[in-house]
C-alpha cells in the first residue's frame, strides 16, 4: 500500500522524537537495516542472472527497494506507537497507585511545610539501592512488611520498608505512618527520608540504624551494662512522652515493644514502626474496630474495650522496662505456665517477695537494691489493669530521670565502698604475708 518511500519518513520524525526507549529504537533500526540489505541482495542477484536488458526487471529494482523501505518504516512507526501506548499505560497505572497511597496528601503537606525534608523516590531508584530487593539485604520481616538495607546514589545507607500486599486497612495504616513520620522531628524517632508511591505495594525509606533492635541487644546478650539499660529506658520514655504531650496533634504509638526500638552506635534509642499509630482522639466515643499490637505487650484494657489511649502505650512500655530488668522475653511459650507472660510473672514474684529471683544477675550486681525496688514499684503502677490508675508517659519519664540521678549518686557511693573494701583486703593479705 505504501507507494512512495519518502512519504512515511515525514511521519517517522515525530514518532522517533516521542520514542524514549533506546533499546527498542535500536531493535527497530536493526530490523529496517536487515530488510534493506535483503532487498539489495535480491536486486544484485537479479542483475547477475540476466544477460540481456529487461525493462521490467530494471523497473522493478527501485519499486522493490521502495516497498522494502516502506515496510521498514512501517515497522518502526508501529513499534514507536506501541511503546508510546505502553508508556502512557504505565504512567496511568503509576499515577493511580500514587493517588491511592496518599500522594496528593504528601504534596499538600510538602507545600504547607516548606522546611519539610521529604523525597518521593521512583521504583527504579529503590531497586538499584537494594540490588533488586536481594534477600541478602533483608534486615527484618514483620506483620506490615519486609525491611531491606539499601544504599542511595548519594551514598546514604537507608532502610527500605516494603509493605505487604495491601488491603484497605493496610492502606490506611501506611498513609498514617507516612504522614505522622513526615511531621515529626525528634532525635529519638527514626527519620523518614521519603517514600515510593508509584507502585502497587508502597515503600517507605528510613535512615539506617546500624546496631539492630533493643530486642536483639537484650536477648542476644549484647546489652553491655546497667548504665546502658538506664540510658535506653529514659530516652524511650522521653520520646513517648513527647508524642503524647508535646507533639501537635498528640500521637499514640500503638505498638510499643523492644523490636520496634532501634539502637545506634552510641546506644541512642530510635523508636520506629508507626503503622499502628493514631492521633490522640478528641472525642471519648472514638474507638478502633481492629485491635493491633503484639502479644505480651498488649494492654489488657485495650483488648477488651478496643479503645487505644496513651495509657495503652504506658502498659506496653512497662513490659519493655521489665525486659531490661530481667533479660526475659515478653512472651515465652516454652517457659513454665506461670512464667510464659513476663508481666504476670513479675506481679506474682513481687507479691510473693521473690523479686530478686527474676532479675538479671548483672543488674543485681551493678545496681543497689534500693534503686531496683523503686523501679519495680514504678513498673507495678504501670501494670495496673485499670488504665486510669497508671501514670502518664510524662510522669514515667520524669521518674526515670530522677532514678538516673539517684543511680549516679549511689554508684559513686558504691564505688567508694568497693575501694574501701579492696583496701581492707590488701591490708589483710599484707598482714598474712608478714
Amino acid at each position: 500500500m505504501i507507494r512512495d518511500s519518502s512519504t512515511p519518513a515525514l511521519f517517522l520524525v515525530p514518532a522517533l522524537t516521542l520514542l524514549e526507549d533506546s533499546n527498542v529504537l535500536a531493535l527497530t533500526k536493526q530490523r529496517a537495516t536487515l530488510i534493506l540489505a535483503h532487498a539489495r541482495r535480491r536486486n544484485r542477484s537479479s542483475e547477475f542472472t540476466s544477460q540481456t536488458p529487461n525493462l521490467w526487471l530494471l523497473g522493478n529494482h527501485p519499486l522493490t527497494a521502495g516497498v522494502s523501505v516502506g515496510v521498514a518504516l512501517l515497522v518502526i512507526i508501529v513499534s514507536c506507537a506501541y511503546m508510546i501506548q505502553q508508556k502512557k499505560r504505565l504512567a496511568t497505572i503509576k499515577r493511580r497507585y500514587f493517588n491511592q497511597h496518599g500522594g496528593l496528601l504528601v504534596f499538600e503537606e510538602m507545600k504547607s511545610n516548606h522546611g519539610l525534608s521529604f523525597t518521593l523516590f521512583t521504583e527504579e531508584e529503590l531497586e538499584e539501592a537494594t540490588k533488586n530487593f536481594d534477600e541478602r539485604n533483608v534486615l527484618g520481616k514483620g506483620g506490615n512488611g519486609t525491611v531491606y538495607k539499601g544504599t542511595l546514589k548519594d551514598g546514604r545507607a537507608v532502610a527500605i520498608k516494603r509493605c505487604k500486599l495491601i488491603n484497605e486497612r493496610q492502606k490506611k495504616e501506611f498513609g498514617k505512618e507516612m504522614l505522622i513520620l513526615s511531621q515529626i522531628n525528634h532525635r529519638n524517632i527514626v527519620k523518614l527520608h521519603g517514600c515510593c508511591l508509584e507502585v502497587e505495594v508502597p515503600m517507605l525509606v528510613y535512615e539506617f540504624i546500624p546496631n539492630g533492635t533493643l530486642y536483639q541487644l537484650i536477648h542476644d546478650g549484647l546489652m553491655g551494662n546497667a548504665f546502658h539499660s538506664r540510658h535506653i529506658a529514659r530516652e524511650a520514655a522521653e520520646e513517648l512522652a513527647y508524642l503524647h504531650s508535646w507533639a501537635s496533634p498528640p500521637i499514640i504509638h500503638g505498638d510499643v515493644k523492644s523490636p520496634n526500638m532501634l539502637i545506634n552506635e552510641n546506644y541512642t534509642v530510635k523508636v520506629s514502626d508507626f503503622g499502628a499509630s493514631t492521633l490522640a482522639p478528641t472525642d471519648e466515643a472514638q474507638f478502633v474496630t481492629f485491635v493491633q499490637g503484639t502479644c505480651g505487650y498488649l494492654d489488657p484494657e485495650y483488648m477488651v474495650t478496643c479503645k487505644l489511649t496513651g495509657k495503652s502505650d504506658v502498659y506496653s512500655f512497662d513490659v519493655v522496662l521489665l525486659e531490661l530488668l530481667t533479660c526475659r522475653k515478653a512472651l515465652n511459650l516454652q517457659a513454665l505456665e506461670d512464667e510464659k507472660n513476663l508481666s504476670s510473672h513479675f506481679l506474682l514474684a513481687l507479691s510473693e517477695n521473690r523479686l530478686e529471683g527474676i532479675l538479671d544477675s548483672q543488674i543485681q550486681s551493678e545496681q543497689s537494691i534500693e534503686l531496683i525496688e523503686q523501679v519495680a514499684d514504678l513498673v507495678k503502677q504501670c501494670l495496673e489493669m485499670t488504665s486510669e490508675k497508671r501514670p502518664s508517659m510524662r510522669q514515667i519519664a520524669e521518674e526515670l530521670d530522677r532514678l538516673r540521678k539517684l543511680a549516679n549518686i549511689l554508684g559513686d557511693d558504691m564505688l567508694v565502698v568497693r575501694r574501701w573494701r579492696n583496701c581492707l583486703l590488701e591490708d589483710r593479705q599484707a598482714h598474712i604475708l608478714k
